[in-house]
């Protein structure tokens, strides 16, 4: 049973405002192959007699007796397991029992697992906000003493449903920290003490390669629960899904942009950009190692809430939010559901895993192409996707002037040095040319203004006429105007429309 609470964002912050910066300080964000259609057959391991019991409760829930049955004769299921990015922390309703005030797992009756268009009779939900690898591996620890361990709920589940899909999303709570880190940026900022990324970025790396090793354990000990319970590794799927990044910097592009307090995205700009462009790649990256380590099937969501971050004009996530029903003065329970996807951003992720169970990929990235609130999946990764576009006239490379995504930012040569600003990725189906920075920004044709000389930019990606492109061997030409070419006539010059004429500054490799 799901109950909602009286609660204040930062529309109503008279009183939050007051005392946003002493509640932060204790913020903690709690953040195979297709599956077969023939029931698996083999017996599985038995439980602890603990266990059991609560197996053995269940199981009289759903069939009115104790018994385990045969997988052909067990209802299907799906499951959802780790941190508060999948659990529905965010979302701002919650399971009874889950919302405090001894037990914060905040798992939400419009949790993604919930909501997805895959065929199953029961759906399962034993994430819980602020776990750990240590609160989901075999033999971990409870995180509240009414919780299992995630592991042990799994293993209740696999022996009295037949599981069909498990999506584990899991790796912020532990090396990276990711909670505490956007709470010290957030303080920062409210206390004029300067931006964050100067102090993080250096270590983010290492940060990362700490919590692989962490997932991949995971991974391989939800595997040992589903052999124990009698299923082979092809009998289900086992989706690893990374993180999207809940803020970003293009927020004054929105022609409703609240204000940073009022709208929650509190924070410095370039603190938003480099979380973005650095930390979510980089965290995006681990994750997906982890995935193939194991022989998961691995999601990527990196790049899911381009355009819909906070205070953009239709967000996918909770800003900054101050629980005005909690006991005064607020403290981290208070604060843990800033910086989470709500409502919207489950059904995202809902969207996702929907098409991802459908198409059968080992691999694959999801995003909002047109921004237009349709999530679409395609095959492979993101980091996959994207390339530098090389001018065979200049040597340089087609570049994002100041690695910024504001609306009407130039587009121009520049020397090759690989950053995200200067990887691009042409959508055949849509024509589009999405830059790396942002799946919310496209090379576009300002105006649809088909004329010789006219410069380029990257704007909102609409799926408008002005932004599809077509490539002619090496040359890249307007869907609209075939007869003008994208060209670099120098080497840092603008990339500007000319008339196709084959010259070497019209080729980009």
């Amino acid at each position: 049973m799901a109950r909602g609470r009286t609660r204040s964002g930062f529309g109503g912050w008279t009183r939050a405002a007051g005392v946003a910066v002493t509640a932060l300080a204790l913020l903690a964000v709690g953040a195979p192959a297709m599956a077969q259609e023939t029931a698996p057959a083999a017996a599985g391991t038995p439980l602890p007699a603990e266990l059991e019991r609560i197996r053995a409760a269940e199981a009289t829930a759903l069939y009115g007796d104790p018994a385990e049955r045969p997988m052909a004769q067990r209802k299907t299921s799906l499951i959802s397991l780790g941190d508060s990015e999948i659990s529905g922390e965010g979302v701002g309703t919650y399971e009874r029992g889950t919302d405090g005030p001894t037990n914060w797992c905040h798992r939400s009756p419009e949790a993604a697992i919930h909501r997805t268009g895959i065929a199953a009779d029961v759906t399962y939900n034993v994430a819980c906000s602020g776990a750990s690898s240590v609160n989901i591996r075999i033999g971990g620890q409870r995180q509240y003493a009414d919780e299992l361990v995630q592991s042990d709920s799994l293993a209740i589940k696999a022996r009295n449903t037949r599981l069909k899909t498990i999506v584990l999303v899991a790796g912020a709570n532990d090396d990276l920290q990711f909670g505490p880190v956007i709470t010290d940026c957030v303080t920062r900022w409210f206390l004029l003490q300067g931006p964050c990324a100067p102090g993080y970025g250096p270590g983010w790396q290492g940060r990362v390669d700490g919590l692989v090793p962490k997932v991949t354990a995971v991974v391989g000990d939800l595997r040992t629960v589903m052999r124990d319970a009698g299923y082979a590794d092809g009998d289900y799927r086992l989706v690893v899904m990374s993180y999207p990044g809940p803020i970003g910097p293009d927020i004054n592009d929105n022609p409703r942009f609240p204000g940073k307090i009022p709208g929650g995205c509190t924070g410095y700009t370039s603190d938003s950009a480099w979380g973005r462009d650095s930390a979510v790649p980089m965290f995006q990256e681990g994750i997906r190692q982890a995935a193939r380590a194991t022989g998961a099937v691995y999601l990527d969501a990196s790049r899911l809430f381009h355009g819909h971050e906070v205070c953009m004009e239709t967000p996918w996530a909770r800003g900054l939010w101050i629980e005005l029903s909690n006991p005064f003065p607020p403290d981290s329970n208070s604060l843990r559901q800033s910086f989470h996807p709500n409502a919207h951003g489950h059904g995202a992720f809902a969207s996702c895993l929907t098409q991802l169970e459908t198409s059968g990929l080992r691999e694959a990235s999801c995003a909002d192409p047109a921004g237009a609130g349709a999530p679409k999946l395609y095959p492979g990764a993101w980091d996959d996707a994207f390339a530098p576009l090389r001018n065979a006239g200049t040597g340089t490379c087609l570049d994002v002037d100041r690695a910024t995504s504001r609306n009407g930012t130039a587009v121009r040569g520049y020397d090759c040095h690989g950053g995200r600003n200067q990887g691009w990725w042409h959508d055949a189906q849509s024509s589009q040319l999405y830059t790396e920075l942002t799946h919310d920004r496209c090379l576009d044709v300002p105006s649809g203004r088909y004329t010789a000389g006219a410069a380029l930019v990257v704007w909102n990606c609409s799926a408008t006429a002005n932004q599809r492109f077509v490539r002619s061997g090496s040359a890249i030409k307007p869907s609209a105007a075939q007869d003008l070419c994208l060209t670099l006539a120098g080497a840092r010059e603008p990339v500007r429309l000319q008339r196709c004429d084959g010259s070497p500054g019209q080729q980009f490799a």
